[in-house]
């Protein structure tokens, strides 16, 4: 097992014999650890103290709040790892994500699900530690978007490389913060609003006027944008490849501005709940 690229454990309650197990990671590059609550601790002590090659960390439903402070502070991967996603909404704290930005420095991909108790100020910390790297950003069901007004856009003048941006699931969310992020935020490719429930057809027209460059965008669930609006924005997009939305927000006209534009409409089911 000491060629092994790839570790993914899920729902594990033991890794056997550590030190065996600290064998298998001298070239591990990518780790994901689901649902590993009980041996994360150990398993993130090791990575911190073996893997000088990994690029990519997931760890979903399940963390230690002293071995994530330990694997940010003493990591021997913090000039190789490039995504991280991490989904640890009572685990994750501001701390972490400190050590995080003084640590680690050539992130591109940044995914942090459900972070309940991360407030606006570590993260306006991490989008100046990574305005030159970061590519990917992730702030789905995320409080400190929602109770902190202005955040967005801060985050937005800062990590101007921005290519990837989700902020589903943000019920709370208004169009005045999304639209000065989006300001800020010209190269974005793909965008993802899905269940953002207070957004508006604004949103929309600010995406044509500050994301020409947009090739992917998810609307979903967002129950106060209408089917006019999402027509025009159809019409006047310049590079939009796809879209995501309920299908009773598809006209005939989109449609055919759609097929036109050779843009693919993924048309969502209106009775289901997205």
């Amino acid at each position: 097992c000491r060629k092994l690229k790839k570790l993914c454990l899920k729902s594990c309650g033991t890794i056997g014999e550590t030190e065996l197990f600290a064998l298998c990671l001298k070239n591990v590059e990518e780790i994901e650890l689901r649902t590993c609550r009980s041996i994360v601790d150990v398993v993130l002590l090791k990575v911190s103290e073996i893997c000088e090659s990994l690029n990519s960390l997931l760890i979903y439903d399940g963390g230690n709040k002293d071995g994530l402070v330990h694997f940010m502070n003493n990591s021997r991967c913090n000039d190789t790892l490039k995504t991280l996603d991490l989904r640890l909404p009572m685990d994750l704290m501001d701390e972490h994500l400190v050590s995080l930005a003084a640590s680690f420095k050539s992130l591109s991909a940044l995914r942090l699900p459900s972070c309940y108790f991360v407030t606006g100020h570590s993260l306006k910390i991490l989008a100046l530690s990574f305005c030159s790297s970061l590519e990917e950003l992730s702030l789905r069901s995320c409080d400190a978007v929602e109770r902190e007004p202005g955040l967005l856009a801060t985050l937005g003048q800062h990590l101007g490389r921005l290519r990837k941006l989700e902020l589903s699931f943000n019920e709370w969310l208004y169009d005045k913060e999304v639209v000065s992020m989006l300001a800020s935020c010209s190269g974005l490719v793909e965008l993802d609003l899905r269940g953002c429930k207070n957004l508006t057809g604004s949103v929309l027209v600010s995406l044509n006027k500050s994301c020409v460059k947009l090739r992917s965008l998810d609307i979903a669930s967002c129950r106060l944008i209408q089917a006019g609006e999402v027509e025009d924005f159809v019409m006047k997009s310049q590079r939009l490849k796809k879209i995501v939305v309920e299908e009773n927000k598809i006209t005939e006209a989109a449609m055919k501005w759609a097929s036109s534009k050779l843009i693919d409409v993924v048309a969502l089911d209106s009775d289901v709940p997205w």
